[in-house]
């Protein structure tokens, strides 16, 4: 039986319209196949490999697979029950909606704040990180050497341009450019197995001892939780997911099974291209960014290497498309509740996609942009990666809150599921996402580079913006208890 609840701020408006009515997105138009696309886009697998790979090698030793396998599974528990959550709460808004029902809306407030600070701040660092890459890419293969911002700028409207449009069609793009990112190191991986390496085959890498006790250890899982950025897409499309209640859950298990056994595998075939021992001295050498590109070049020939450096390009692309529709409708859900302007919550009268929100977050970006060019930031190692760090960390803060969410959701109610699914495993994830975050948080030079206080300045958002929520879900509730009441409900199945 389905409840229809108001969306609206107003408890005595009328029914909410149709789904395909405007200022509503447009429903059952992505599949199971899309949602996985723009999640495992948004996670970036090419760059991943490419540069976490090497830099968590070099910080924390060979165990950087078995900790990207660890943290893999530790996210498939909180999945567990975050899945079941999705079948009962159905929210653009995602972490929001899910902080709301299971801890109160005060918390969903600031988790939101949080949640659309973190998702805004990683579209910025990726920017940054897309500009610097193509101006040395172009320029190494067409000799056409143009600022960084430039390229920045371009890729900025070609996502305003995807947003704007239909979801499906972002979704589309995200499959093909996916497609080869994946392609290339598979077809690499592949290449090692075929050939050998220098030294016989090593299960090093996922021992406990490479995995829970080297020197490195906290960075492997910084590294590690990072890698899986934006897995929890999949409840952010719920409302326009054909079939939500089993699209939703089957897109999470997916995306998170085939990032973790994909990034095992290919951090191992890396081990495995080099040997144990070589790869050490190689990514503890000044080459150490290269070290795929030289895998490239060893076991698939040059070609390797200039197609490498164009999917580095087109998977930032990506990754900066995912992020941008995961924005677009944190803030769309939060003006269609009254938290954000209203015009926020405008969509299309034909694709039916967010597009004030779209166009909004788009503005921010060549803001941003525009800035670092006009102070002469350094595209990877100030817009970039100072970025990229109060991002994860804000994003790995929401997540954290949402499982916990997750266990107050079903505390009082476990609607009909067995106590595993309901306690053990929720229990399992939220303890080990509240652990990443904690190392994120303690270890975050390791990210950024930065002194404590610059580090302090960048990670303060996240927990200023999460209590300036709570306070803020609490003078609603005081002053506009309508408002209150409508918060964070939506069709409940």
């Amino acid at each position: 039986m389905t409840q229809q609840i108001p969306e609206t701020i107003d408890a005595g408006s009328p029914p909410a319209p149709d789904r395909d009515a405007p200022g509503r997105l447009a429903g059952g138009r992505l599949r199971v196949w899309d949602i996985v696309f723009f999640v495992v886009s948004a996670a970036a697998p090419l760059t991943v490999v490419a540069s976490a790979a090497p830099t968590a090698m070099r910080l924390g030793g060979v165990g950087a697979a078995g900790a990207l396998l660890v943290c893999g599974v530790i996210l498939i528990f909180f999945a567990i029950g975050f899945t079941a959550m999705s079948r009962h709460v159905r929210n653009t808004g995602a972490f929001y909606a899910y902080a709301a029902r299971g801890l109160g809306k005060p918390a969903g407030i600031g988790t939101a704040l949080a949640a659309l600070f973190a998702y805004i701040v990683l579209s910025v660092s990726f920017y940054g990180f897309l500009g610097f890459f193509a101006q040395l890419t172009v320029a190494g293969l067409f000799g056409l050497d143009l600022p960084w911002p430039i390229w920045s700028l371009i890729a900025a409207a070609c996502v305003a341009f995807l947003g704007y449009r239909k979801v499906d069609v972002g979704a589309k793009v995200l499959a093909v450019l996916l497609t080869a990112e994946v392609g290339i190191l598979l077809v690499l991986s592949i290449a090692v197995l075929a050939n050998g390496g220098p030294e016989p085959w090593s299960a090093a890498p996922f021992s406990p001892e490479a995995v829970f006790l080297a020197p490195g250890v906290a960075a492997l899982f910084v590294m590690g939780f990072g890698a899986y950025m934006g897995f929890e897409g999949t409840a952010i499309y719920a409302e326009e997911a054909k079939n939500p209640s089993r699209t939703v859950p089957l897109a999470t298990y997916i995306a998170i099974g085939f990032l973790a056994v994909f990034y095992a595998f290919t951090f191992w075939m890396i081990t495995v291209a080099f040997g144990v021992e070589g790869v050490i001295g190689l990514v503890s050498s000044d080459d150490f960014e290269s070290t795929v590109f030289i895998a490239g070049d060893q076991y698939l020939g040059a070609w390797a290497g200039t197609v490498l450096q164009v999917l580095i390009v087109t998977s930032f692309f990506a990754c900066l498309l995912a992020f941008h529709n995961a924005s677009s409708r944190y803030a769309y859900s939060l003006a269609r509740e009254g938290l954000l302007p209203k015009r926020l919550a405008r969509t299309h009268p034909t694709s039916k996609a967010p597009h004030v929100a779209s166009t909004t977050i788009a503005v921010i970006a060549v803001v941003a942009i525009l800035i670092g060019w006009g102070t002469g930031a350094d595209p990877i190692l100030q817009l970039g990666i100072w970025s990229y760090g109060a991002g994860v960390a804000g994003l790995v803060f929401a997540q954290s809150v949402a499982a916990v969410s997750v266990i107050g959701f079903f505390a009082r109610d476990r609607r009909g599921y067995g106590r595993f699914r309901m306690v053990v495993a929720p229990v399992i994830g939220a303890a080990g996402l509240i652990g990443g975050f904690l190392l994120i948080v303690l270890n975050f030079e390791y990210v950024t580079g930065l002194d404590p206080v610059a580090n302090a300045l960048l990670i303060l958002p996240t927990p200023v913006l999460f209590l300036a929520g709570i306070v803020w879900g609490l003078v609603i509730r005081r002053r506009n208890p309508a408002q209150y009441a409508a918060l964070a409900e939506t069709t409940a199945e």
